[in-house]
C-alpha cells in the first residue's frame, strides 16, 4: 500500500498554506492529502478531507463537534481527529500547520500515534516551551517565523522546508533491524548515572535497554511505550519526577506517573533515586515560599532543592499507593546508604533523617503480596552491590513472567 502524507489544518484560514504544503510534498515524490479540521463550516470542501468527514469519527458523532461554541467545538474536533488518523490505513506521516489554536487541536492526535510515525508541526508557538504540545511523543516542531497567514517569501521557505522534511521521512524508510531481544526501560538522572550504567552493563546483550532521562517527559515517554507494548519490563531506579510533581518542581511527569502499572502487567523493579531533590530553573525562579530551604546550584539554569522529612513522607506514601495498584510483579528497593550522588556522607544533600522518613512512609503504605515486595538494603543507590541486586531481581521477575 502506498503511504501518504496527511496535511492537517483549518482550511478556512490556512487553505492556501495547506494546498502549498500538499503540492510541495507531491513534488518531492510522495502522495499527500489535505485535511480540514475547521469548525466553522462542516460542509466545506476546501480540502481533500472535509471537516464533516473528520467530525464523523467523534465517538458521539459529528453533532458533538459542530455545537456553535468555538472552544467546545475545537476540543471535540481534536478528539475526532485523533480517531480519524488512527483509522487511516495508508497513513505514512502527518504534518500540521497552525497558530496556537491549531497547534493545540492537531498535536494531541499526533501524540496518540505510535512513536516512529513521522510527525511535523509548523507552528507560531514553536519557539517557546513546546512540552505541552510534544509531550512524550516524537513530534518535530518547526517555528513558522511569521504568522501562518498566506504565502510569502518567509512562509514559502519555512513551509517548503517542512514539506520536504515530512516527504523525506515518509519516502525513505529506515532499514529493518533484526533484533528480537526483550526491551527494558530504565530511568536515569545525572546523580543516578553510575547506578544505571552499572545495571545496563550487568544486563548485557540479552536485552535491549532504553534509558530515559527523568525530566518529566522522560517518565511519560517510558510509560507511553510500556502502554503500547514496546517496553516489556521496567527498571525505574530514578523516581525523582514524583517529588517535582508534589512540590512544584519543573521536572514533573504529572499525577499519572506509575499509573501504567495498573493497566499493564509489566515486571517492575524500582527505587527512590534522586528523591532527595526538587528541580527548579535558575535560582531566581524558585518560588518565594521555599526561600529558606537548602539549595544546590547544579548550573546557572538548574537549581536543586533538598526535600525535607515531611515532603519525603508524602512522596513515599504517594509511590506506595501507585505500586499497590500494579497488576504485574513489583520489587522496590530502599537504599539506606543514600539516594543520589548528593545524598552521601560529606555531600550537600546528605540527610539520613529525611531518607528514613521516605523509607518509613513507603513501608507503612506498601502492601506486600506474593508478587509485590519492598526491600531495604544497606547500600547507596550508586553502589555496585545495589546494581547487582537490581539486576538479579529483574531477571527473577522476568523469568517468572515467561515461565
Amino acid at each position: 500500500m502506498t503511504k501518504r502524507v496527511y496535511v492537517v489544518g483549518t482550511a478556512d484560514t490556512k487553505g492556501r498554506e495547506l494546498a502549498y504544503v500538499r503540492d510541495r510534498v507531491a513534488a518531492a515524490g510522495v502522495e499527500a492529502v489535505t485535511v480540514d479540521v475547521g469548525t466553522s463550516d462542516p460542509g466545506s470542501v476546501a480540502a481533500d478531507v472535509t471537516p464533516a468527514t473528520v467530525a464523523g469519527h467523534h465517538p458521539d458523532g459529528a453533532d458533538a463537534v459542530f455545537v456553535g461554541e468555538r472552544g467546545q467545538s475545537v476540543t471535540a474536533m481534536g478528539v475526532a481527529l485523533e480517531r480519524y488518523l488512527a483509522s487511516v490505513e495508508d497513513l505514512g506521516g502527518v504534518i500540521g500547520i497552525g497558530g496556537s489554536g491549531g497547534t493545540a487541536l492537531i498535536t494531541p492526535a499526533m501524540r496518540a500515534l505510535p512513536v516512529g510515525v513521522p510527525k511535523v508541526m509548523v507552528s507560531t508557538v514553536a519557539s517557546g516551551d513546546v512540552s505541552a504540545y510534544v509531550g512524550p511523543s516524537d513530534i518535530a516542531m518547526m517555528y513558522s517565523v511569521t504568522d501562518v497567514a498566506g504565502i510569502n517569501r518567509i512562509s514559502r521557505t519555512v513551509l517548503g522546508n517542512a514539506a520536504h522534511a515530512i516527504a523525506g521521512m515518509v519516502a525513505t524508510p529506515l532499514p529493518e533491524v533484526d533484533d528480537d531481544r526483550p526491551v527494558v526501560g530504565l530511568t536515569m538522572f545525572g546523580v543516578t548515572t553510575p547506578a544505571v550504567t552499572q545495571v545496563v552493563e550487568l544486563l548485557g546483550d540479552a536485552v535491549e535497554p532504553l534509558v530515559f532521562h527523568a525530566t518529566g517527559t522522560g517518565g511519560q515517554s517510558l510509560e507511553k511505550l510500556v502502554g503500547s507494548g514496546m517496553v516489556g519490563s521496567v527498571i525505574d531506579l530514578t523516581t525523582t519526577e514524583v517529588a517535582d510533581h508534589l512540590m512544584g518542581g519543573v521536572f514533573s511527569a504529572g499525577e499519572s506517573r506509575l499509573d501504567v502499572l495498573a493497566e499493564v502487567a509489566v515486571p517492575y523493579v524500582g527505587s527512590v533515586g534522586a528523591l532527595d531533590m526538587v528541580n527548579f530553573g535558575a535560582r531566581e525562579t524558585v518560588p518565594e515560599h521555599y526561600a529558606d530551604r537548602l539549595f544546590h546550584e547544579h548550573n546557572a539554569q538548574v537549581t536543586l532543592m533538598r526535600t525535607t522529612a515531611a515532603e519525603n513522607a508524602e512522596v513515599g506514601a504517594w509511590i506506595a499507593r501507585k505500586l499497590n495498584a500494579a497488576v504485574g510483579p513489583v520489587r522496590f528497593f530502599l537504599p539506606e546508604g543514600g539516594v543520589s550522588m548528593l545524598d552521601a556522607p560529606g555531600q550537600a544533600f546528605h540527610d539520613p533523617e529525611a531518607d528514613a522518613a521516605l523509607f518509613d512512609a513507603l513501608e507503612r503504605a506498601f502492601e506486600t503480596t506474593p508478587t509485590h515486595t519492598l526491600v531495604r538494603v544497606p547500600h547507596h543507590v550508586n553502589d555496585p552491590e545495589m546494581a547487582e541486586l537490581v539486576v538479579a531481581a529483574h531477571r527473577e521477575l522476568t523469568e517468572e513472567e515467561t515461565s
